[in-house]
């Protein structure tokens, strides 16, 4: 039976993360921004707004800041104390303004990805296939920057990470390139926050290798996946993983979606995915979404 209580929004995503009874689903939908070229304040204001506009119930702190680019290319790179400073400022303002209401999940891309746009996909493709060995000092020394990003995010008021991870796919990694490349250096960053709440496995892509995550990645609380894409159904993902399933809305197609079929939407996968379960799209939605748009989530689940 559902609590009769108007539960706030971090009472809704513990209760979420422990399979109790919620008034409502805990959701939250995000886009980029595209400010990562303005100072954190910047950043920080369009987060805070975009919470409290769409009344998401958890915050999903976008992270497009630049990881930093050495001049003497891959082999110069170093291990970075604090390689997204104006990320880490966004949080700390972020979290004194709506921390103490809702929780906050920094996103961080996982080091493949952080190399692949320091660099080029081409530029990584020729390491890993004419030098593995450089590749793999590369990915390493950006896992252990990253890990450093993730502590100080949680320092900062994160109550976890949304690790993206977009290169366990078909297309661009097989699944022994991204055993060999990429999980290694996914589990450091995972790790570094192994003592938060709520992180969140990304799995991004239409062909993803869901099978490599639904056990074994401590520390994970929950995962999220494109469900409309991957035509893989949250029935399937319950079936393969205990803990919180993430997403239900097609994010493809947010934009032409009416409230009744966001509805339909959420009430199909609330279903599936049992009451372990936060609301969201599969990924972000189109960056140029209206805000009669964003809203529609709100309003379809009593939040607005």
């Amino acid at each position: 039976m559902a609590s009769t209580r108007k539960l706030s929004s971090k009472e809704r995503v513990d209760r979420a993360l422990a399979g109790a009874d919620v008034d409502r689903p805990p959701f939250t939908l995000w886009h980029h921004f595209h400010l990562e070229k303005l100072p954190a304040e910047r950043h920080a204001q369009a987060t805070i707004e975009f919470h409290r506009k769409f009344r998401t119930d958890l915050v999903k702190v976008m992270s497009d800041f630049p990881y930093p680019k050495p001049e003497g290319g891959i082999g110069s790179m170093k291990v970075e104390a604090n390689p997204f400073p104006e990320q880490i400022r966004a949080l700390e303002i972020i979290r004194d303004t709506v921390g103490r209401n809702a929780y906050i999940l920094e996103t961080i891309f996982n080091p493949y990805n952080q190399l692949r746009k320091t660099f080029s996909k081409e530029e990584m493709r020729r390491l890993i296939d004419e030098k593995p060995q450089a590749a793999l000092g590369a990915l390493e020394i950006v896992a252990e920057s990253e890990a450093n990003h993730a502590r100080r995010a949680l320092e900062a008021g994160a109550a976890g990470i949304f690790l993206a991870i977009d290169n366990a796919l078909e297309g661009v990694l097989t699944r022994e390139e991204y055993a060999k490349f990429s999980e290694p250096f996914d589990r450091m960053v995972l790790a570094a926050a192994s003592g938060a709440k709520l992180n969140i496995l990304h799995l991004h892509g239409d062909k993803v290798y869901l099978d490599r995550f639904w056990q074994g990645w401590p520390g994970a609380a929950g995962i999220s996946y494109e469900s409309h894409l991957t035509h893989v159904p949250l029935a399937e993902a319950r079936r393969q993983f205990s803990g919180v399933l993430m997403g239900g809305i097609d994010e493809v197609n947010y934009r032409k979606l009416t409230e009744a079929e966001i509805r339909q939407q959420w009430k199909a996968a609330q279903e599936a995915a049992g009451k372990k379960f936060i609301l969201a799209p599969g990924c972000s939605v189109p960056d140029d979404s209206a805000d009669e748009e964003l809203i529609r989530m709100a309003r379809v689940v009593g939040a607005a």
